[in-house]
């Protein structure tokens, strides 16, 4: 249930469906209620598709290319704490430009790349289905919450209008910098955890 709670927050952080839903709200503000409800199944469903193509095998690619999965997960730790520093802060890659070029379909760029399916998400879809910690019906769980996040970010979507009426700007930045707050401290532990394994391997092969 720890492991179960942990990687929903990682989740829910990474893939900040808070943000996302007043990156939408902006992006879809001049088109029809039809429109806007195509707008959003077509970013959940493309985010899903990049999410879970990484969950199956984004590991593989890894391993091809030489990578450890501590070395990774001490990137994707790094990486973390600074997407959550930045949450925090509301500076960097964590706000994400609302302004696309003409012609493009918002749904794809930037709704589900890069704010959806973001660098943080798809790094914790990789890190969170190591193959050597996790059983098949572990990663089997670790895809169901993610799947589950993004089907609230969907009901977020779906809800844009009267949401974000209600919780306003306020509301809508103090929720981001929470969720910052959460993801800074995960990616220590996460930091903590690819470090003293990288220590350990690089011990016994000195020894």
């Amino acid at each position: 249930m720890e492991n179960i709670t942990s990687d929903f927050l990682v989740f829910l952080a990474t893939i900040d469906p808070v943000g996302t839903l007043a990156l939408f709200v902006g992006l879809t503000a001049g088109i029809s209620a039809q429109e806007r409800t195509r707008v959003a199944f077509r970013a959940i469903g493309y985010s899903a598709a990049i999410l879970l193509v990484f969950v199956v095998v984004g590991q593989l690619v890894l391993g091809s290319l030489g990578i450890r999965l501590e070395s990774f997960q001490l990137a994707g730790g790094i990486i973390f704490f600074l997407f959550g520093v930045q949450m925090v802060f509301g500076t960097g890659a964590a706000s994400v430009d609302s302004k696309s070029e003409p012609g493009h379909d918002v749904a794809a760029f930037p709704l589900a790349v890069p704010s959806i399916a973001s660098p943080g998400s798809i790094l914790a879809a990789v890190i969170l289905t190591d193959n050597r910690e996790f059983s098949f019906g572990e990663q089997a769980i670790t895809a169901l919450l993610l799947m589950a996040v993004l089907g609230l970010t969907l009901l977020l979507l779906l809800q844009a209008n009267r949401i974000y009426a209600w919780i306003g700007d306020a509301g809508s930045a103090l929720m981001v910098r929470v969720l910052g707050l959460v993801l800074a401290a995960l990616a220590v532990e996460m930091i903590l955890g690819a470090g003293a394994e990288l220590w350990r391997e690089t011990f016994l092969e000195i020894s």
